[in-house]
């Protein structure tokens, strides 16, 4: 159930994001994996948590490839929610190939709030996530970040707690100056005018990032 290939590289220019969104993932994630000798020296841990959340197809995916791609010597295992019950396989080569990422996307289908539960069996998937989130040694280097659209339904446990998710980061839908780049990023190839550009950034309020690029595509067809 584990496939191992190598991630295609994705360039810093190729990210739209809004400037602070931008600089709050380079610092809580590229800078801090930089400064994890200093940070031991200091006598401080080094794993850590990251949450992004957003509206569907916003680039939380896109943005965790960048992340990725940025992290050298880093190895990142994308696990998705079916893929849950190989949780402690994964952890395991996690510890042995640190500094390691680890990524569980749509967090929420297996972390939803115990309140919203129906029976104790459901809560098993969370509780793996829980023990192996705490189960880590104070000098581990690894980074959990997860995904979700729904940050409201996480369980308390994982979102409130501190030393499990230590920075929550919105990945929002693009603002105009935003949905300008995306035009251009996917339309790189095509002759739109700059008034075209900008009728179309104008004209796609309210949209995601996966949207302005269905667009494009579309339009060239």
């Amino acid at each position: 159930g584990i496939q191992v290939h190598r991630m295609k590289r994705v360039e810093p220019e190729s990210v739209i994001l809004p400037a602070p969104t931008r600089q709050l993932l380079d610092h809580c994630v590229l800078d801090f994996m930089k400064a994890r000798g200093q940070l031991r020296a200091l006598g401080f841990q080094t794993k850590r948590g990251i949450l992004l959340y957003g509206p569907p197809g916003t680039g939380k995916t896109h943005t965790i490839r960048y992340l990725a791609s940025n992290l050298p010597g880093t190895t990142t295992f994308l696990i998705t929610a079916q893929q849950v019950g190989l949780l402690p396989h994964y952890m395991s080569l996690a510890r042995l190939l640190q500094p390691s990422m680890v990524v569980i996307e749509d967090v929420d289908l297996i972390a939803r709030s115990r309140d919203d539960r129906r029976s104790a069996c459901d809560e098993s998937p969370l509780n793996s996530l829980l023990n192996e989130m705490d189960g880590l040694k104070v000098n581990s280097d690894v980074l959990f970040i997860l995904t979700t659209n729904r940050p409201h339904d996480l369980e308390a446990a994982l979102a409130n707690r501190p030393g499990r998710i230590d920075q929550a980061i919105e990945v929002p839908l693009p603002d105009e100056g935003c949905r300008d780049k995306l035009v251009r990023l996917y339309g790189r190839g095509m002759k739109l005018s700059p008034a075209l550009i900008a009728e179309a950034a104008k004209r796609t309020e309210g949209v995601s990032a996966a949207f302005i690029k269905e667009l494009i595509r579309r339009t060239a067809q």
